[in-house]
């Protein structure tokens, strides 16, 4: 089954720049993002952040200028654009980016029409645009708590585990080629042969924390899981306790665990974000800095 093409709508006026990567990533998990276009007055310091952006993900601009009635110009132009491809492309679906409850009757009838919609907005975004939505995700959600500019190799690995975790969720097998096709759909520059393989199967070997199996002349991929979560979890503990009661912050933590477990991931102990999971140990504690980073502390009786 060939996957969806959906089309990207991003409201600039209500949806902050620092989501891009987690919004893609997304995406991901759903299918092509054929169409990508965001909306708004690109000539304004609030808008700054995201001109540096649009080059990088080949998101094209549709400028409003704030003396044409401001923000109901950029929602206008959104919507219009939307239903115009509604009906002149063949897209399978719709994601709107947008905290705003103004694309409400939008999401509503894209999905009268048979089109799966796909709302991300921050947590103040309105019960109303929520619940037109097919599925709805929180923005916060999709911050990660470490960033990196290249694509590396331990990147990769981490895209691949999370595959196969979800569509093992699902009781669903994975194939090598709906691998390739993720990564390709998520990096487009993405080849194999950057990191030294002629063959993704040959990659995919040297994973420690998956196996490939061979049935039937049919090739799947599935999770190895290399060490017990009480071990990790002790692993864990045993690191936050080195850095004493200063604590230790959580994207330092985060790198030390996956220096000793190479295939840890947090979605493998039913978490979607690492400090969900690290809050969830009894001995430890997850508290902000005043400063927007988190830090983690063993609890003293």
């Amino acid at each position: 089954m060939d996957e969806r093409k959906l089309a990207l709508l991003i409201d600039s006026d209500n949806v902050s720049a620092k989501y891009l990567n987690g919004i893609f990533d997304e995406l991901n998990n759903y299918g092509t993002v054929t169409y990508r276009r965001i909306y708004g007055d690109f000539t304004t310091q609030a808008n700054a952040r995201w001109s540096g952006k649009l080059l990088e993900k080949s998101i094209i601009p549709i400028q409003q200028f704030s003396n044409t009635s401001g923000k109901n110009a950029t929602d206008s132009a959104l919507i219009i654009d939307a239903m115009d491809l509604l009906y002149n492309s063949n897209v399978d679906g719709f994601c709107i980016v947008s905290s705003d409850s103004d694309f409400t009757r939008l999401a509503s009838r894209l999905r009268e029409s048979g089109k799966i919609v796909i709302g991300m907005g921050e947590k103040k975004t309105p019960d109303s645009f929520r619940a037109a939505c097919t599925v709805f995700t929180e923005l916060e959600n999709l911050l990660e708590s470490e960033s990196s500019a290249a694509t590396t190799k331990e990147m990769i690995e981490v895209d691949i585990i999370n595959i196969i975790t979800q569509n093992e969720n699902k009781g669903k097998t994975t194939s090598p080629g709906e691998i390739g096709s993720k990564l390709q759909n998520k990096y487009p520059d993405f080849d194999i042969r950057t990191y030294g393989y002629s063959q993704l199967s040959k990659f995919l070997e040297d994973i420690a924390g998956i196996e490939l199996e061979r049935v039937n002349n049919v090739l799947t991929v599935r999770l190895k899981m290399e060490s017990s979560e009480d071990q990790t979890i002790d692993d864990i503990i045993a690191i936050v306790k080195k850095h004493g009661s200063k604590g230790v912050a959580l994207a330092t933590l985060g790198q030390e665990i996956r220096r000793r477990h190479q295939t840890f991931n947090v979605k493998l102990y039913g978490y979607s974000q690492l400090y969900k999971f690290i809050d969830s140990i009894p001995n430890l504690s997850v508290k902000g800095d005043g400063t927007n980073r988190r830090v983690v502390y063993k609890k003293t009786k």
